[in-house]
């Protein structure tokens, strides 16, 4: 069911607001209101699940790559509130994070659809290196390429990690191959990270990493995203 949902965001909130979320990621998709459930999509609709609250997150530590943190009660609450917002959508696939975080997030999605889901690797946050475990408000922009919502440098990178033009490209072959495999028109849904989301949004969207904005993803807030075949694809662009 969807929660009342002013008519020009493409956000699902999570059943009890969990963290930032609003105009924010509206923006970052750009989407109209979502039409009742059950309704058959004109093209694909992609449903962007963040992963619910993990131990990290409480902490407010960088998880990147890390496979340590797990979802805490609240998360374990927002992952089954996220099934039970899209219980009843014609979603006939779901792909995951390969992260156990966001693998706990996707389980009792799929379960409430009747679906197994496929883990995708590329489907992980942005390896931070030497970074992950830090808290998140010391790591630099020097070596994030982030300052506040505005993308400074997608080249930069943390020691033994990867930067955000990395991260673009590596989510951009999980999309093409996406693209590329539909057979027909229909819904799906991909449970991952909040980076890994807004690069997802931004490149099936058209934006390059250069333009991109980082704008906040609340934990266990879904997104709709009806995408585009990118003008050009990974291969052609890199």
């Amino acid at each position: 069911m969807v929660l009342d949902t002013p008519p020009h965001l493409g956000v699902l909130p999570p059943a009890a607001p969990t963290g930032p979320l609003g105009e924010q990621a509206a923006n970052l998709l750009g989407e109209q209101a979502i039409g009742p459930a059950g309704q058959q999509p004109a093209d694909l609709v992609l449903w962007l699940v963040r992963h619910g609250e993990s131990t990290w997150n409480a902490l407010g530590l960088a998880q990147g790559h890390c496979d340590q943190p797990r979802l805490t009660s609240r998360g374990i609450r927002q992952a089954h509130d996220a099934a039970g917002q899209l219980r009843g959508r014609p979603i006939g696939a779901v792909y995951a994070s390969d992260l156990q975080r966001a693998v706990a997030t996707a389980a009792p999605l799929a379960a409430a659809l009747g679906l197994d889901f496929t883990h995708d690797p590329r489907l992980r946050e942005r390896c931070l290196g030497v970074l992950e475990g830090t808290r998140s408000v010391t790591v630099p922009a020097a070596l994030s390429g982030v300052a506040g919502s505005h993308v400074i440098d997608p080249d930069a990178r943390p020691p033994d990690g990867e930067s955000l033009r990395d991260l673009y490209w590596r989510v951009a072959g999980f999309a093409d191959d996406l693209l590329a495999a539909r057979q027909a028109p229909g819904e799906i849904a991909v449970v991952a990270h909040g980076g890994t989301l807004r690069v997802l949004a931004a490149y099936l969207r058209g934006v390059p990493v250069e333009r991109m904005t980082w704008e906040p993803i609340g934990n266990g807030c879904i997104l709709r995203l009806q995408p585009h075949q990118p003008a050009c694809s990974r291969r052609e662009q890199r």
